[in-house]
């Protein structure tokens, strides 16, 4: 490191992962970049609505959550800031002094606009980080931030950084795909008490006709295996279906406790949105990287790995529709060899090309490529 970098990062939430998978890279990516010697504060908005949801549906588990968080991350030094005050002032107060200022796509317009204004002023640099398909599903969003006022943006996969380079005539866009936590995702040897394991949600009616048949019509099939789902925002209608092909519903599980239910797993189930199976194609979610860390097995319904992150058969599998996805399941609960082989080998991916310390390296290089 040449010198040490002042980072100021925006996100929805820190503290609350409720129906915020973002929460999960970033804060890992912090986390990194604490290590790496640079000083760096966590800012979200008082009342966000992950926190709130988290808090008023969850009740003493939400607080639970919110504990562990705060003895698993002690090095994040998380601020809350108020719009309905004088915001300008309050930004030009805390930024004052900063290098860089990341902001994650689910922060508010106001907020963000009120940033980049002050950018020249104080004279940090801001880039702008897309966890997200909106870019894709519905521009229009994105376009509510004033994108030319970037220094540049880090998207997730490359089919979005084509989109913000071509689409939105940005000129500086870097692909910065998430990774695994691995100070918090790692191995955790316990027996085997779940065949078949989903953790996700329900999706909005991204994915409800693939989750139907990667999901519920396996586990209907196999309900000699025990399959258990967690996540939150379920439609009852959803619950119900769940029910009726004996899935146990256990609701929301926080981020941090997963890697111990990936533990007592034989498999995991991934089911990606719509988006990232088509137009956003070879865009991994979160999901996918925490699993692998923790040396869990993966199956897949379709995803085409284009930026070849993966070693596809080898590091996950993907089945072509639901009659394959039952017989996949069913042979590798069968043969532990294959289990143990194909969690090892995306164990050793995670750990040589995706981890976040290397995501904190590659962002430190960006930082000084445009100090240059």
């Amino acid at each position: 490191m040449k010198h040490r970098l002042e980072i100021r990062m925006f996100a929805h939430s820190w503290v609350s992962d409720w129906n915020h998978g973002n929460a999960h890279f970033l804060r890992g990516l912090a986390r990194e970049l604490v290590k790496l010697g640079h000083g760096v504060r966590c800012y979200e908005e008082l009342g966000s609505w992950s926190l709130s949801n988290l808090v008023r549906q969850e009740g003493e588990a939400a607080i639970q959550a919110i504990d562990q968080f705060r003895s698993e991350f002690p090095e994040l030094d998380v601020q809350f800031y108020r719009r309905d005050h004088d915001l300008c002032a309050a930004m030009l107060q805390e930024l004052r002094g900063a290098d860089v200022v990341l902001i994650h796509e689910w922060n508010q317009p106001e907020v963000v606009n009120t940033i980049l204004a002050l950018k020249q002023q104080l004279g940090y640099r801001v880039l702008f980080h897309d966890t997200h398909h909106r870019a894709y599903s519905s521009p229009r969003d994105i376009l509510r931030f004033d994108l030319h006022l970037f220094d540049g943006v880090l998207a997730f996969g490359e089919a979005m950084r084509r989109i913000y380079a071509d689409g939105f005539g940005v000129p500086r866009v870097w692909t910065f795909h998430e990774a695994a936590d691995v100070s918090s995702f790692h191995r955790v040897a316990r027996p085997r008490s779940i065949d078949i394991l989903w953790i996700g949600n329900w999706g909005d009616d991204e994915r409800s006709q693939e989750l139907a048949e990667y999901l519920l019509a396996p586990a209907a099939a196999l309900r000699h295996r025990r399959t258990v789902a967690h996540g939150v925002r379920y439609p009852e209608h959803a619950l119900k279906r769940l029910a009726e092909c004996g899935i146990e519903f256990h609701g929301y599980l926080p981020n941090l406790r997963a890697p111990a239910v990936y533990g007592e797993s034989g498999v995991t189930l991934h089911v990606p949105r719509r988006q990232y199976a088509n137009g956003l194609s070879g865009i991994p979610t979160i999901r996918m990287f925490e699993v692998m860390a923790c040396g869990t097995v993966l199956l897949c319904s379709p995803w085409s790995d284009e930026e070849k992150l993966f070693r596809p058969g080898e590091d996950y599998l993907c089945a072509p529709d639901g009659r394959a996805m039952e017989a996949e399941i069913e042979r590798l609960l069968k043969d532990d060899v294959a289990r143990q082989q194909m969690a090892e080998s995306g164990l050793q991916t995670i750990l040589r090309r995706h981890t976040c310390a290397h995501r904190a390296q590659q962002f430190i290089e960006i930082c000084e490529e445009l100090g240059r």
